[in-house]
């Protein structure tokens, strides 16, 4: 297991090594393989990123993202500028039926609901908000309502994570109750958890998945 100081150097160099990311100022405090990012950025994609870089870090259990976004650098947006500009882009994204998402802005901070049948399209959607000038935070409250009549296949899920490179080799338990997956068990990093999920949510059927893999500090 890596001590707090090694893993700080670890998370450092991970977010450093991030172009877009370069020359920005981020404290990073690890305690017993949790971390915690503080500072500040001029969008809400820089935040992301710092956070994904600190989440895929072997030895990473948790982050605790702090990161205020100040929009100092950029020319003010309005709430209905940052509204409009949404509704347009997701007019030339062929994976978000726009006109089943609703967006609210209020003080730069971007509410998105509506129902979707896929996680990707909901997925979607974030990601083309995200790198909106002006955007401060996104709350993603899109519901997964699922067209499919078929039952979910617990084995179909079993199947893909075993064909998977990065996880394939990984102990982990699917639980399938009604449209909910449930993952269970242990990886070696954020990354392969996030990994276990987006696998899952590709099955037909799922309204839910629960993530409770555990990440592993034996490293």
């Amino acid at each position: 297991m890596k001590t707090n100081e090694e893993l700080q150097k670890k998370v450092i160099e991970a977010i450093n090594w991030e172009p877009l990311l370069s020359g920005i100022e981020i404290g990073v405090v690890v305690i017993d393989g949790i971390v915690t990012l503080t500072g500040s950025v001029n969008s809400y994609v820089k935040k992301e990123e710092a956070e994904k870089a600190a989440k895929n870090v072997l030895g990473v259990k948790a982050v605790v993202e702090k990161i205020e976004v100040l929009l100092n650098d950029w020319p003010h947006k309005s709430d209905n500028e940052i509204a409009q500009e949404i509704i347009n882009i997701f007019k030339w994204h062929w994976d978000i039926p726009n006109e089943r998402v609703q967006v609210r802005v209020e003080n730069g901070w971007v509410y998105l609901s509506g129902s979707l049948e896929w996680n990707y399209q909901k997925e979607a959607a974030k990601k083309a908000v995200k790198i909106l000038i002006g955007v401060k935070g996104i709350v993603n409250n899109i519901m997964i309502i699922s067209l499919s009549k078929d039952r979910i296949n617990k084995k179909d899920i079993e199947d893909a994570i075993e064909r998977n490179r990065i996880i394939g080799n990984t102990e982990i338990t699917v639980e399938v109750l009604d449209n909910a997956v449930t993952l269970k068990g242990n990886v070696e990093s954020w990354f392969e958890k996030n990994e276990a999920s987006r696998i899952a949510w590709k099955a037909p059927g799922v309204l839910e998945v629960k993530n409770n893999l555990q990440v592993s500090l034996d490293q």
